[in-house]
């Protein structure tokens, strides 16, 4: 590994080392009746999403990241004899890779260490209320099946459910972000994801892989005596952020979304601890709409290359133009649930705000002026602003891309109308069924690759609400 393990100064640059987890057997147990609580839409088939959609997403993955790891053996690794294997973490026929990391197996590794696995396990039982038997239980658990069971709620012996599973997991853009050589922790705002926030609290702070890291993590606290706040003023200094609604979009400029997720108060204290440690020098805080169909920042928009973006036209100069408020008055009135506010802060002049009325305005400055581009700013809109495609296809994760390199990103097969826009925008649409097969045939290389939008199967993903940016949390890129 390189001595600079965790370093992010950019969305589109190239990609070194990101973490993710695959679709565990959680996913399999929500129930309709529990679906919204949970933050699903509907019940998925986890056969389908694993085999015939997530593992394209682990392939391509490591075809450009770690590519010893996966040439040539996509037809040993995915013979129906070998079961999956490739994908299990802890499993002796696991990729292990350390550029594809697996959420999973950094626990199974911290739980080995038995001075860090009974605070964890006394940890997990505390929040969700389990028995000094149950937890006498997990404790005498081997390693792999602890991690399985904290993570699926299910016991392995006896498949009794001890506690709900983490569907959401599969989303590690909101366990935390990277900005440039610190990682900024979250604070769910749903309860459903608590106990993934704690457990990814203990990887950061305890797994050897971050361990020089451990000053260079930032938690946001809570409101001072938050506790003895009215109910209603709790609400309204209540600090909740999700990695989502981050983004580091230049070496000097990170976007915060204030969202259904994400709060004006953990937006402001954000702002402030990157201030003052001198991570950035400008911040622009986003307020969308507090909508389920928005949820982040990174489901209206995301980065394509220095002078291009992908964004939903409705929120946009394209869209209808809503009617204007008062900046203070859009900011702090939380019934105004279609107002887009965007401020931009400097630091040093934060009593000065800059204020953009609409999100190409915004985009086209940090194109032009943060990343200096000599072309025009292009934007590729969702289902290529048509209606309905255009809301239809938000829905299913069209404008939130994964870019491995500048100008190379993964999106979903479904949003066929976007994959058009690209196309006039003149990028290549390939689906990553046939990407890969030309990389086995050695008919194409992933150095290759320009300007290409690489689609993967998604019928079962996109229902889970999050597409490849929201499934994935860099950990290194190349500098910008």
């Amino acid at each position: 590994m390189r001595d600079k393990k965790v370093f992010v100064n950019a969305e589109i640059s190239t990609l070194k080392r990101l973490l993710i987890h695959s679709p565990d057997s959680g996913l399999g147990k929500v129930v309709p009746s529990k679906a919204q609580d949970w933050l699903f839409e509907d019940i998925v088939h986890l056969d389908q999403m694993r085999r015939n959609e997530y593992d394209y997403f682990v392939k391509i993955l490591l075809y450009f990241l770690d590519t010893k790891k996966i040439k040539g053996r996509v037809r040993e690794i995915d013979h129906p004899a070998q079961q999956r294997n490739f994908y299990k973490p802890g499993h002796p026929d696991f990729h292990h890779s350390d550029k594809v990391i697996e959420f999973e197996s950094l626990l199974i590794d911290i739980l080995d260490d038995e001075e860090i696995r009974p605070t964890l396990i006394a940890s997990v039982c505390a929040i969700e209320g389990c028995t000094y038997q149950i937890e006498q239980q997990l404790m005498r658990l081997p390693s792999i099946e602890l991690a399985k069971t904290l993570l699926n709620g299910t016991l392995p012996d006896n498949h009794q459910m001890i506690f709900a599973p983490l569907p959401n997991l599969i989303f590690t853009r909101d366990l935390g972000v990277v900005i440039k050589d610190h990682i900024i922790l979250n604070k769910p705002a749903k309860l459903p994801r608590v106990r993934e926030a704690l457990i990814a609290k203990y990887l950061f702070y305890h797994h050897p892989y971050f361990e020089q890291y451990h000053n260079r993590i930032i938690e946001l606290p809570n409101s001072e005596y938050h506790f003895l706040l009215p109910d209603g003023e709790k609400d309204y200094k209540r600090v909740t952020l999700e990695g989502g609604d981050i983004m580091m979009v230049s070496p000097d400029h990170v976007l915060i979304g204030c969202s259904e997720r994400t709060t004006m108060y953990a937006a402001n204290q954000l702002t402030r601890l990157l201030f003052e440690k001198n991570l950035v020098s400008k911040a622009t805080v986003i307020k969308i709409p507090p909508k389920r169909q928005f949820m982040h920042i990174d489901t209206i928009f995301t980065q394509v290359k220095k002078d291009t973006w992908v964004l939903l036209g409705s929120l946009s100069r394209e869209g209808e133009e809503l009617e204007k408020k008062e900046i203070l008055e859009s900011l702090l009135d939380t019934h105004v649930s279609d107002q887009l506010v965007i401020l931009q802060f400097t630091r040093g002049r934060e009593d000065k705000p800059v204020r953009f009325d609409y999100l190409e305005d915004l985009l086209d400055d940090i194109s032009q002026n943060d990343l200096r581009c000599s072309s025009p700013t292009r934007f590729i809109y969702s289902g290529n602003n048509e209606f309905p495609y255009g809301d239809r296809e938000q829905w299913t994760d069209s404008c939130n891309v994964l870019a491995i390199r500048e100008g190379v990103v993964l999106g979903y097969d479904r949003n066929t109308r976007t994959a058009e826009a690209f196309q006039q925008a003149g990028f290549q649409v390939i689906c990553a069924e046939q990407l890969i097969e030309a990389f086995e045939q050695q008919t194409l290389q992933p150095d290759e690759l320009q300007d290409t939008l690489i689609l993967i199967p998604s019928a079962e993903l996109s229902r889970a609400r999050g597409g490849p940016h929201c499934m994935s949390m860099p950990l290194l890129r190349e500098s910008i």
